[in-house]
């Protein structure tokens, strides 16, 4: 045995043998379809193994055999969850649709003739909030998003003096509330605005609304009461000019 530096020979020899492990993060929206590949498309895979490990449930495995083209499954009972096609051409894993308990960790696990693969997936379950705006309490507004995943901001237009709570729904989902009042303000029209990793929402609420109902209501009952006087102030008149002509 040769040594330089005292270091021997064989210590420069390259294993050639792939240990390559990689990991991402996958934001999907509920309700939609979401396909997780199993990288690199290797001819020479042996065995592919996905580990599907959902939030607060057991682990499940899915497992293909390409020498003799055999599948099993253990543990696996979440039907929406499956082979994209088939998995001796392409082991992607689908989840159709996509549900909130779908949140964790799917690992894909190749071992090949020349070297063994995996990739693992977290994979975060997006929930759009459902938006409302509307009147409260003591001359108060109201915007609520609620049960969104993760929680939304809400922003005020002009701001005010605002109070905003979030709720955890115990899901994963979180509604957020803030309550806003302008007292002693000159303003009009309020304007919520709601961002969310799904998409952004804008409301708008009208402050003088009752008020300007209520005049309309008020217009409108003395409309009717100037109709009615008019009706039987000619009534009146009509009668008394024809029993004046009368006593001619």
């Amino acid at each position: 045995l040769f040594v330089f530096n005292k270091t021997p020979v064989f210590s420069f020899i390259i294993l050639l043998v792939c240990v390559c492990p990689a990991n991402s993060s996958l934001s999907v929206l509920v309700d939609t379809k979401a396909v997780l590949l199993c990288p690199p498309d290797n001819p020479t895979a042996l065995v592919v193994t996905w580990t599907i490990s959902p939030r607060d449930q057991p682990p499940c495995t899915r497992v293909h055999r390409r020498d003799n083209n055999e599948t099993s499954v253990r543990n696996c009972t979440d039907a929406r969850i499956s082979w994209e096609s088939r998995p001796d051409q392409n082991p992607a894993l689908q989840i159709d649709p996509v549900a909130l308990t779908h949140d964790g960790y799917y690992r894909c696990e190749v071992a090949a003739e020349d070297g063994y693969f995996s990739h693992t997936y977290y994979l975060r379950v997006l929930v759009p909030p459902k938006v409302t705006l509307f009147r409260g309490s003591n001359e108060t507004i109201v915007c609520r998003a609620a049960a969104g995943k993760p929680s939304a901001q809400i922003f005020w237009t002009p701001e005010g003096d605002c109070h905003t709570e979030e709720e955890p729904l115990g899901n994963g989902t979180v509604t957020v509330q803030s309550t806003c009042h302008w007292e002693g303000r000159q303003v009009s029209n309020v304007f919520c605005s709601v961002s969310h990793v799904t998409g952004n929402k804008n409301l708008n609420f009208t402050l003088n609304q009752d008020s300007t109902d209520k005049s309309s209501d008020l217009l409108i009952i003395l409309y009717v009461k100037f109709s009615l006087f008019l009706v039987i102030l000619v009534t009146v008149g009509f009668i008394y000019f024809k029993k004046a002509n009368d006593c001619r």
